[in-house]
């Protein structure tokens, strides 16, 4: 047999072989929810939010018909309506309404082949559609805030449309590439293949890497952002948040160091409710 041949069959084998890891590696786990608002002794409605594509999310919707906000709050990878509620549930008791969902093949939502940064966005989007539709007030505000992937899409929803009043962007990566590289490289491939799952990827969700990055997508956001990551975390480190805020900072991009907390101390922020709250005040939000 030709060893050129061989030689591409053995590169062919492994591109199969990585692209079916990615698949299944950064396949989103589904985690049941354990808990809703009313485990609080919230007030809430279960809601179903319509997606482009015709799907249902699942939502609850925490009513504060007093109020001019919605904060509207997108979970992590793997995450749920419920592990936001340590989130949403101090902005809540401060007067703000809330509204929580889950994405598309997380907690309640339905299956919806993959999971990815765009299609993040697009659920954030759905949920602020349907938001717009109940609350037709002119003055109304709607404020996204959310975590890890959920911080990435609700900076990239918010680069996208002209409604937003502030954006909240909790332990967000910096750069698609950077953090697939970081998960990639922990296998023994060579460059050459690295470099074609991160192409593959791109293909497959149907966007550049460059294009959604959140240290460029803040570029085109005019709304006042808080950008607030952990100083211990060890999934997305303190550093992309200084790549973000290198890149497109402004006078309207506040940043806040969570001192102590790592990606998943949902806690630490439960503490700094309040300056999340004095940067809406702030703002006259």
């Amino acid at each position: 047999m030709n060893l050129i041949f061989v030689i591409i069959l053995i590169i062919a084998a492994l591109l199969a072989a990585a692209m079916a890891a990615v698949h299944y590696g950064f396949k989103a786990p589904r985690i049941v929810q354990d808990e809703n608002p009313g485990d609080y002794g919230l007030d809430f409605e279960t809601i179903k939010i319509p997606t482009s594509n015709g799907h249902l999310l699942n939502g609850w919707f925490m009513a504060a018909p007093q109020s001019p906000t919605t904060i509207v709050v997108m979970h992590g990878w793997g995450g749920n309506a419920s592990m936001t509620l340590s989130m949403a549930l101090p902005i809540r008791e401060a007067g703000y309404e809330v509204l929580v969902y889950d994405a598309r093949n997380h907690g309640l939502s339905p299956d919806d082949s993959f999971s990815s940064l765009p299609k993040f966005s697009e659920d954030t989007s759905a949920a602020v559609d349907w938001l717009k539709a109940k609350r037709t007030g002119p003055a109304h505000n709607v404020v996204l805030l959310g975590h890890s992937v959920g911080g990435a899409a609700v900076l990239l929803t918010a680069s996208r449309r002209n409604d937003i009043a502030a954006v909240i962007s909790v332990s967000s990566f910096a750069h698609p590439d950077m953090l697939m590289r970081r998960e990639v490289e922990r296998l023994p491939l060579p460059d050459i293949i690295v470099r074609a799952i991160l192409k593959y990827v791109q293909w497959k969700i149907g966007h550049s890497f460059d294009a959604i990055a959140p240290m460029n997508t803040l570029c085109h956001i005019s709304c006042p952002v808080l950008l607030s990551h952990g100083s211990v975390d060890q999934v997305i480190p303190l550093s992309d948040l200084k790549l973000i805020e290198q890149n497109c900072g402004g006078a309207h991009v506040q940043t806040m160091i969570l001192e102590g907390a790592d990606h998943y101390t949902v806690e630490i922020i439960e503490e700094h409710s309040k300056d999340i709250i004095g940067f809406l005040k702030a703002n006259s939000i």
